[in-house]
């Protein structure tokens, strides 16, 4: 592991200090560097948010050392807050934190240009041939190793952020509260965050233990938190960011509308897309439902069948979950091409549909971090994120499970009991080759302690081997 020796003048200084603060196009980390480590990190974002998660904690505050685990976990509680795939979007808040505009851009892009070209790809075989089989067989190695790693970042995550058993109760409770009741995302994260303020308000004790707690657990980051870029929040920026991001988000939509018609399916497409990304609260599996039903039963872009590959195509790609809809775009876009080549219609449709899918996640965070940063030392406001931090952790236990479930076994069930609601797997349905992979990864992860790559090749590696004996992968 190597650090930037420019970097140690930082590793003293007052985090709350303002004076020296980087000028937005200071560079804290050498800007090569950095480009190079989000591209590292977009090669291993499998596993959905979870996944994701894992890996920015692994890479920035274990390995690296860039970002302290408070700021790390208070950005998240942020991008937790917003509407879309939270994981890209943490990256985004901390390119920018690091490298300013540039960071933020570059490391929010890199996040999803790999998901992108690989389903594309995938998208382009599945409709010339109808098979992703040599493909599947490396994911469905890639799956069970990912199950290991999002255990580990659970674990790890858990140990920094719950201080305190008052807030280990709060995660417990958040778990509970989504994978037996059911309950909405926002509610959750609403009553975890007026918990926290309740917290510290009647018992601050509490709190102040879990901060110190949290402070004290781990090596201190190399770059201070008062020496991580930030701007001061002003009409005149906000305005600026948000006209260049709604014209940026509405452009293209406006274009194909323009010169395909109103009516093409590209227009109806963006502008579908476009409202979809504004509402996907708590992961993309709560809006995936809505997509699917409209994309299958209203606009017949594909079929049924076509839906469940597609995200399971999705599920398996680096990249957030959402990227399915890339899918949905260009299987919908070549079944009706209009004027155009159906090949130029489905990349073309797929494109466009990933664009307005992620750039407002850019204009969420650029105008979003610099007042929350600013907030950051109100006490109230905190209190509020730390419950928010807590609940988080029973809210990727959950994505955790629910990944295992879907890895481990073929098929899951729905049993409803009264106000509970589990979604439990079929235990005959279980993948032998998928829970000997989990296993070996399990050994590799936290017994052997392998880094994360050469984890996912073992493993990737296995899956390719069990399909070429004739062993079921999927």
């Amino acid at each position: 592991m190597t650090h930037d020796s420019a970097h140690g003048r930082n590793e003293h200084a007052n985090p709350d200090a303002t004076e020296g603060a980087p000028r937005p196009d200071t560079d804290l980390v050498p800007f090569r560097q950095a480009v190079r480590t989000w591209f590292g990190i977009s090669l291993q974002t499998f596993g959905g948010p979870a996944g994701q998660i894992a890996v920015m904690q692994r890479t920035l505050v274990e390995q690296k050392r860039w970002i302290g685990q408070r700021r790390f976990l208070h950005a998240l509680n942020y991008c937790m807050l917003l509407p879309g795939p939270e994981a890209q979007q943490l990256a985004i808040y901390i390119g920018w934190l690091l490298n300013g505009l540039r960071g933020g851009l570059v490391a929010g892009v890199l996040f999803v240009l790999p998901g992108v070209v690989a389903l594309l790809g995938l998208s382009a075989i599945y409709v010339a041939f109808g098979d992703t089989t040599a493909v599947t067989a490396i994911f469905a190695g890639l799956a069970p190793a990912v199950v290991a790693i999002v255990a580990q970042a659970v674990v790890r995550v858990g140990r920094r952020a719950l201080g305190h058993p008052a807030l280990i109760a709060l995660a417990v409770g958040a778990f509970v509260a989504i994978a037996v009741f059911g309950i909405a995302f926002p509610i959750v994260i609403a009553a975890a965050g007026l918990t926290g303020w309740l917290l510290a308000r009647f018992a601050p004790h509490i709190m102040n233990r879990a901060e110190s707690d949290g402070a004290a657990d781990g090596t201190a980051p190399l770059i201070s938190d008062g020496a991580l870029h930030h701007e001061t929040p002003s009409l005149r920026r906000g305005l600026q960011i948000l006209a260049v991001g709604l014209i940026a988000w509405g452009l293209p939509v406006a274009a194909v509308a323009l010169f395909t018609g109103a009516g093409s399916v590209f227009t109806t497409q963006g502008v579908f897309f476009s409202g979809t990304a504004l509402v996907t609260f708590g992961g993309a599996y709560a809006v995936l439902a809505f997509v699917a039903q409209r994309a299958v039963e209203v606009y017949g872009w594909l079929s049924a069948s076509d839906m469940v590959r597609g995200l399971a195509l999705a599920e398996t790609t680096p990249g957030p979950l959402i990227m399915v809809v890339q899918f949905v775009a260009f299987l919908g876009a070549y079944n009706n091409p209009g004027t155009l080549d159906p090949w130029v219609a489905a990349v073309l449709g797929a494109l466009l549909t990933t664009w307005v899918t992620f750039v407002p996640c850019f204009l969420f965070i650029l105008l979003g971090a610099p007042h929350v940063e600013r907030l950051r030392h109100n006490h109230a406001l905190s209190a509020a994120l730390t419950g928010i931090t807590a609940a988080v952790v029973g809210v990727i236990a959950n994505l955790a499970l629910y990944f295992a479930g879907h890895t481990l076994f073929a098929s899951t069930h729905l049993q409803q009991l009264g106000p509970l609601s589990l979604n439990l797997p079929d235990l005959a349905g279980i993948r032998p080759v998928a829970a000997a992979i989990t296993a070996i990864a399990l050994v590799l992860v936290f017994a052997l302690r392998w880094p994360m790559l050469r984890v996912l090749a073992i493993c990737a590696g296995l899956g390719a081997a069990a399909a070429l004996v004739g062993l079921p992968v999927s």
